[in-house]
């Protein structure tokens, strides 16, 4: 069985790498070197759905992304990119995951109705990361860091409406990621924490604070706090660093074996700051299975 667990997240990243191409049975078939006669059953046995419904679930997810965090483009050129060929088809086969049409789910992201339908990959992931995970830790020396923070509390799948928001005021503010590091402050285990109590900061780095006061001359706020965005540092200190390549489906495996047997064994105590995120680079924009995230332990 975990022979054939592997072989399954190996067909999830090629279908994830090859989202703008004709997939075929016969070519996924190659991938999991398993004969068509068996794979469609396993795949089945596996995900709950056939391997085609596999490709179509993974271009939404694409296509959802691609709607929510990315406001350049149309929802046609989004249903183009991932294999639809007018907005009418794509609109159906939205709205039957999601529930809600491509212009309404842009509008106030929620993942909930299309968890269920993703589940069995999320689970498949975990798995074969829990036993398979070899990680490096390597220790640095972080320098204090001025970040703007928008802040995020509340039901997690809620998220991506704060993602949202904060995205548009980078952009408006002229903070790119290609300049500015991205990070998240990550305080809770959402899996732990009930829903009204979780807490997340999405981040960027500045120069310095922002400035909080009314330029007086033209009497108009200078950048600052605008939109609910606020100053926090990162603390100078040491920290404990896995790089993570890969979904964040698994990046609470790597978070859990820091906090757990790495540091049982290093001899090292917790910082007063917590766990954070440096996302190197992004989903849509690289496939899922290569995005790269560096996850700091704070410690002393």
């Amino acid at each position: 069985m975990a022979e054939y667990q592997d072989r399954f997240v190996t067909v999830i990243n090629y279908i994830e790498a090859n989202l703008n191409t004709d997939l075929d049975t016969e070519t996924l078939c190659q991938q999991a070197h398993l004969s068509k006669y068996h794979f469609h059953r396993q795949c089945s046995a596996f995900f709950g759905m056939p391997l085609m419904s596999l490709v179509k679930l993974l271009r939404l997810k694409r296509a959802a992304y691609q709607l929510a965090y990315r406001a350049d483009k149309k929802v046609i050129d989004v249903a183009l990119a991932n294999g639809y060929e007018s907005h009418e088809a794509f609109s159906r086969a939205f709205k039957k995951h999601f529930l809600k049409s491509p212009s309404d789910f842009r509008m106030s992201p929620d993942w909930r109705p299309w968890q269920k339908y993703y589940e069995p990959i999320e689970t498949l992931r975990n798995t074969v990361m829990d036993k398979t995970a070899q990680f490096n830790v390597t220790l640095v020396d972080f320098p204090e860091t001025f970040i703007a923070v928008m802040e995020h509390r509340g039901a997690p799948h809620l998220l991506g409406n704060t993602i949202q928001k904060f995205i548009a005021w980078r952009k408006e503010h002229q903070l790119p990621p290609s300049q500015h590091k991205t990070f998240n402050l990550v305080y809770d285990d959402p899996t732990v924490t009930s829903s009204e109590d979780f807490r997340f900061d999405l981040a960027c780095s500045i120069a310095r604070p922002m400035d909080d006061t009314i330029d007086k001359r033209n009497e108009k706020r200078s950048e600052k706090n605008v939109g609910g965005v606020v100053n926090k540092t990162i603390p100078a200190g040491k920290c404990a660093v896995i790089r993570h390549v890969g979904s964040d489906d698994t990046i609470g495996v790597a978070v859990n074996y820091l906090y757990t047997q790495w540091l049982n064994d290093s001899g090292f105590e917790l910082r007063d700051f917590p766990v954070f995120f440096e996302r190197v680079s992004f989903f849509p924009d690289v496939p899922e299975h290569k995005m790269v995230t560096d996850v700091f332990l704070p410690i002393e």
